[in-house]
């Protein structure tokens, strides 16, 4: 069975962005920023300061934005003669990236000889209607991050309701290594995209599990699964989106860390189940989406098991790996689980007798065979309740709605 692949939403789509460029060697990757940014469904509104003129040009930024780069608060093409206040109210968001050490401390002081910093000071930021917010991406020196002046300007645009976004850290254009690097152009396309996604789950704690285990066989061979981790991951993401405080644990995935999430890396399902088990009572919330193998070998030799041209073939005895989801259940104090059921057939009474057998209150299950692997997913919701299916979705989508699900029955149980 395939999954029909149906139409990705786009994350900014109807957004409008004010895109600040103030100057610094990054304005380089604020052109690659555009294109990401358009992608994913925004209109974006350039805005440069003469300095940044120095490092790309207004020509480049209008090809790729479709729209004529601002430069002068002066500027006539506005009928009032006032682009800092129709700017500044067009907008769903005002992004500066890069932000210098220049820029932050002319917010921290109020100061506003420049259209880009005018139009962040007029901007409707204390709206409690349709405030405009300011994100701002640090780029700089490592010294001139660390140095008090940029910290105390840091702490006082944050007190002052902008959002910080990075710094990065790594190789900077003078040579130098470490902290101060603006973010890369997606990382910046994600966490604006976080930015406007509800904070439904703030204040919450969440451990997800994620991924395949790997049942050792011998020191080269093993017995794991098809799970990509895709969907765990996504559920990670999208719970960090929505304002918790999320601890992802793996299986053995290539999968980036969405950002903000602290990951713990596990081979086995002992070693998920060792990983879980201490941190579960802290949580609010444990989703184990892990697909973990149900047995493991009883005992595996310190080498290669050979094959000696006999035919014969090695008696394997196994033994069943402890289930974590149930154990998590058992606790006194344990978080509202969330399981995770992948089936070949069957789905909704297999969904069932799981969610009985390990007496949580949701299970999601899905398809493995059609999943596994894929960027899109079906779910069904399976409780006391009922049934209730999530359409095909590509599986940021699926998480994001399978995170307003448990934001609302974690205000229910409350």
């Amino acid at each position: 069975m395939s999954i029909p692949v149906p139409h990705q939403p786009l994350p900014l789509g109807g957004r409008h962005i004010v895109l600040g460029l103030s100057g610094g060697i990054a304005c380089f990757k604020s052109a690659e920023l555009v294109r990401e940014l358009t992608r994913a469904g925004a209109s974006v509104q350039v805005v440069m300061t003469e300095a940044a003129c120095q490092f790309i040009t207004p020509v480049t930024m209008q090809a790729l934005s479709g729209q004529p780069v601002v430069l002068s608060q002066w500027d006539a093409r506005e009928p009032n003669n006032m682009a800092h206040i129709n700017l500044s109210r067009e907008a769903d968001a005002i992004l500066v990236a890069p932000a210098s050490a220049d820029f932050i401390a002319k917010l921290a002081q109020g100061r506003a000889d420049d259209l880009l910093s005018l139009l962040c000071l007029a901007r409707p930021h204390a709206a409690a209607d349709q405030p405009c917010p300011l994100l701002l991406a640090p780029a700089m020196n490592r010294e001139m991050w660390a140095h008090p002046a940029t910290q105390r300007n840091a702490v006082q645009v944050v007190a002052d309701g902008a959002t910080l976004l990075g710094p990065g850290s790594g190789d900077q254009a003078c040579g130098e290594v470490g902290d101060g690097r603006m973010l890369e152009a997606a990382d910046l396309r994600d966490e604006l995209i976080a930015f406007f996604q509800p904070k439904l789950l703030a204040g919450k704690r969440l451990l997800i599990t994620a991924g395949p285990t790997f049942e050792a066989i011998d020191p080269v061979r093993g017995i794991t699964n098809l799970s990509s981790g895709k969907m765990g991951f996504a559920i990670a993401r999208a719970a960090q989106e929505a304002g918790a405080q999320v601890t992802l644990v793996a299986g053995p995935v290539h999968l980036a860390t969405p950002r903000g999430v602290r990951r713990i890396d596990v081979r086995s399902a002992l070693q998920m189940h060792d990983a879980v088990l201490p941190l579960a009572s802290a949580n609010d919330v444990f989703v184990a989406t892990a697909a973990v193998a149900d047995w493991r070998p009883a005992a595996a030799p310190g080498e290669k098991i050979k094959k000696d041209g006999s035919g014969a073939v090695p008696a394997i005895g196994f033994t069943e790996n402890p289930d974590i989801l149930a154990a998590v259940a058992r606790l006194p104090d344990r978080p509202y689980c969330v399981g995770f059921a992948a089936e070949s057939h069957d789905l909704a009474r297999h969904a069932r007798e799981k969610r009985l057998r390990k007496n949580v209150p949701l299970i999601v299950g899905n398809l493995g065979p059609a999943t596994f692997g894929r960027d899109h997913n079906t779910l069904l919701l399976v409780d006391a309740d009922g049934e209730r299916e999530l359409a095909t979705a590509d599986k940021l989508s699926l998480a994001r709605e399978l995170v307003r699900e448990i934001a609302q029955r974690l205000g229910r149980r409350a």
